[in-house]
C-alpha cells in the first residue's frame, strides 16, 4: 500500500519510498539524549479523537525510561500521532515533521500505543529478531498472501536481551494468517502476543539503547 503522503505501509510499519525497513539506530535514527541524560521527544496529537489513552501511553514512557515526550512548541522534529488510515508507525527518527504515528479509532489501546511509540523509538517486531528461529517457527504457506513482508528476519541489535514472548511488540498468531490454520508456533510450550503494556524486556531494550552511558 503506497500512501498519499508518500510512504509504504508494511503491516504496521510506514517505510518512506526508498528507505531500509532495518533498524537503524546504529546509524542515525536514534532521537538525541539531553546533557541531563533524558530523551525529549516532542508530539503532536491530532484533534480527530478523544486524546486520555493515547496521553496516558505517552506518559507510561517516562515512568520507566528516560524518555520524555512532550506536547510540541515550534519543534520542527517531533512525532506527528494522525488519525489515518490504520495503526502503523515509522521506525525510529526520520527528521524534519517526518516521524508519523497513525492511531485510527481502531487503535486506541493503552498497549497499541504503546507499540506504535516504540517503533518511533527504533525498534522492531519482535517475530523479526535475528535469532527469532530458535523461538518460533513461522508457516509462510499459512499467511495472507501479500503479507509474507511481515516475517522477514532483520539483523537486528537485541542490546543482550533474551526474546520475549511476552513483548508488546510480538504479533498475535491470528494478525495476518489464514485462519485456521495458524501460521506462527513458538519453539516452546508458552501464551505470546497477548501483552496489554510493555513488558520489563521492552523497557530494558529502551533503556539500554537510550538511558545507558
Amino acid at each position: 500500500l503506497i500512501s498519499n503522503n508518500g510512504f509504504q505501509i508494511q503491516g504496521d510499519i510506514a517505510v518512506p519510498i526508498n528507505r531500509n525497513a532495518d533498524p537503524c539506530v546504529q546509524t542515525g535514527c536514534k532521537w538525541p539524549k539531553s546533557s541531563d541524560g533524558k530523551v525529549y521527544i516532542p508530539y503532536v496529537i491530532s484533534n480527530s479523537y478523544s486524546k486520555n489513552v493515547i496521553t496516558t501511553a505517552i506518559n507510561s514512557f517516562s515512568a520507566s525510561t528516560c524518555i520524555r515526550f512532550f506536547p510540541r512548541t515550534t519543534q520542527t522534529d517531533y512525532v506527528n500521532i494522525q488519525s489515518l488510515d490504520g495503526c502503523y508507525s515509522y521506525v525510529g527518527r526520520q527528521g524534519k515533521c517526518t516521524d508519523g504515528v497513525s492511531e485510527s479509532e481502531g487503535c486506541i489501546y493503552f498497549g497499541t500505543v504503546q507499540h506504535e511509540l516504540i517503533h518511533a523509538l527504533g525498534f522492531n517486531h519482535e517475530q523479526c529478531r535475528s535469532d527469532r528461529d530458535q523461538h518460533i517457527k513461522i508457516l509462510l504457506q499459512n499467511v495472507i498472501p501479500g503479507e509474507e513482508y511481515n516475517f522477514n528476519k532483520i539483523n537486528t541489535l537485541n542490546l543482550g536481551t533474551p526474546y520475549d514472548y511476552n513483548s508488546v511488540m510480538h504479533y498475535v498468531k491470528i494478525t495476518v494468517s489464514v485462519s485456521p490454520p495458524w501460521w506462527l508456533f513458538p519453539t516452546a510450550n508458552t501464551v505470546f502476543g497477548t501483552a496489554t503494556q510493555m513488558s520489563q524486556n521492552d523497557i530494558d531494550r529502551i533503556n539500554l539503547l537510550y538511558c545507558s552511558k
